[in-house]
């Protein structure tokens, strides 16, 4: 992968394949809300809504990706997926906050990637 943002695109899609194997239905992808909120993936499963944060990485020089998923990024999250549920009147529904980790490798077919699924990563506050 020659950029961060590739990656990153990659990883997303990595992790979109691997929840849909495991019967997720994918509702969005990349939900913006203002400027700075955003959720790679929100999904349903057993009538849960999860909202998703991806992080890939090809090293873990600094640490693992779920160790990026700061307060600050997941205060982001909350508001991005709050948004979500209003603009879908989804508020009867559960929901969980994920963090789907992805080890990367150079091989762009994906065969020799990894990912740790963290359910229930962190909740609000």
């Amino acid at each position: 992968m020659s950029s961060r943002k590739e990656l990153g695109d990659a990883g997303e899609e990595f992790a979109a394949a691997y929840l849909q194997s495991r019967d997720y239905e994918i509702l969005s992808r990349n939900f913006r809300f203002g400027r700075t909120a955003e959720v790679d993936i929100i999904a349903l499963t057993n009538d849960t809504i999860v909202f998703v944060e991806v992080k890939t990485r090809n090293n873990q020089k600094y640490g693992t990706p779920a160790e990026a998923v700061t307060l600050k990024k997941q205060q982001k999250i909350i508001a991005a997926a709050t948004k979500f549920l209003q603009d879908n009147d989804f508020f009867d529904k559960s929901c969980r906050f994920d963090v789907i980790e992805v080890f990367a490798d150079n091989d762009q077919n994906f065969n020799n990637w990894k990912y740790n699924h963290i359910e229930n990563a962190f909740e609000i506050s």
